[in-house]
């Protein structure tokens, strides 16, 4: 998010006459299930997954582990899980509370302690009905909000009661990360996803942990192909 502000990606921030002015996140993402005993890949085969209609990557993933996709949205979500449509959700910790979330984990469900996603906002703008030059601006004085905003989304985290995370063994995290390197190669190929960005994001994971085993292999390092 701090990248993106840079003012080397101004270009990359408008599309015709629209722009988007600032990245705000919304938080980690994490799987909220209604049995703790769903605590691999594998046991979700076959159970119901909300997920979002427009999110693309959300449908690969469901695919993969050979569960079943139930049509949501941002509106919906939520309900569904709490009244038992669904057995899966992704949400970040901020929503929580507002949804009332504690009501689909009930007495046997889990939250998986371990981000698949990254969750956030974008603030777009007709560039043409601003001043020259806003946009960077604007873009500039949310970035320095980010470490105030990243402060209160851990302090929503924190608050949830510890009895509801479940904490995912190192040896199953390998899974999760394949399982979501093959999506995005996927979505990528076929021009849903920018390549720029996929490698920008690669280039993020890999200076945080080198040790990472997709580092080695660079096939999102679309630059050098």
């Amino acid at each position: 998010m701090q990248t993106l502000a840079d003012p080397r990606f101004a270009k990359e921030m408008k599309q015709g006459k629209y722009e988007i002015v600032g990245i705000v996140p919304v938080g980690d993402a994490y799987l909220f299930l209604n049995d703790r005993s769903i605590n691999t890949i594998a046991k979700a085969a076959g159970k119901k997954i909300a997920v979002l209609d427009y999110d693309q990557a959300q449908k690969k993933m469901v695919q993969q582990v050979g569960a079943q996709a139930v049509s949501a949205d941002v509106t919906n979500f939520g309900a569904k899980f709490n009244n038992g449509q669904v057995d899966i959700i992704g949400a970040p910790a901020a929503v929580f509370r507002p949804l009332e979330l504690y009501k689909g984990l009930g007495t046997k469900g889990a939250i998986a302690n371990y981000p698949l996603m990254q969750v956030s906002g974008n603030l777009i703008i007709h560039s043409d009905q601003f001043p020259a030059g806003f946009g960077q601006k604007s873009r500039t004085w949310i970035r320095g909000q980010l470490p105030r905003a990243f402060t209160i989304l851990g302090k929503m985290k924190q608050d949830i009661p510890a009895k509801y995370w479940m904490q995912i063994p190192d040896a199953d995290k390998i899974g999760y990360q394949k399982m979501m390197r093959e999506a995005r190669i996927q979505l990528t190929k076929e021009g849903i996803y920018d390549k720029k960005m996929m490698e920008l994001l690669w280039r993020a994971r890999c200076a945080e942990n080198r040790q990472n085993f997709e580092c080695a292999l660079k096939d999102e390092q679309y630059s050098k192909k």
